[in-house]
């Protein structure tokens, strides 16, 4: 019952960090979709990890694939948060997201980043019918 409890968690804190991302595109004083390319890098977060797991040997040390997934998952985490800078400082004069829509999405980019772990967190425990996962 715990397990489903920490699924249900884990499922509305989702849902919170994609109303962020929602609200940073479409409140009226922002009104620019740009911010919602962000999904791409959710999208793409979990997959070196889940390629590492399908090639590791199952030993609880550290290997090259592992460790090469750690260095992409980072890369895509950092582009997600820099993505958003990037929009609200570039061009100069006009930028093309403002500040309070860049606000809004490194908030959702935190929440979200950490529901993602938080599910692997889960998945690694030995007594979850979900580690089954390859």
């Amino acid at each position: 019952m715990l397990k489903v409890k920490a699924l249900v968690t884990l499922a509305f804190s989702a849902s919170i960090g994609l109303m962020f991302l929602i609200l940073a595109c479409a409140l009226p004083q922002y009104n620019n979709w740009w911010p919602f390319f962000v999904i791409v890098f959710y999208m793409l977060a979990p997959i070196p990890s889940m390629i590492a797991r399908r090639a590791s040997d199952g030993s609880g040390g550290s290997n090259p694939a592992k460790e090469m997934a750690y260095f992409l998952t980072a890369a895509i985490v950092v582009s997600a948060f820099g993505l958003p800078i990037v929009l609200a400082r570039a061009p100069a004069l006009t930028p093309v997201i403002s500040w309070g829509a860049c606000g809004l999405v490194l908030a959702g980019n935190v929440v979200t980043f950490l529901t993602i772990l938080g599910f692997f967190i889960m998945a690694d425990t030995d007594d979850v019918e979900y580690s089954m996962w390859p």
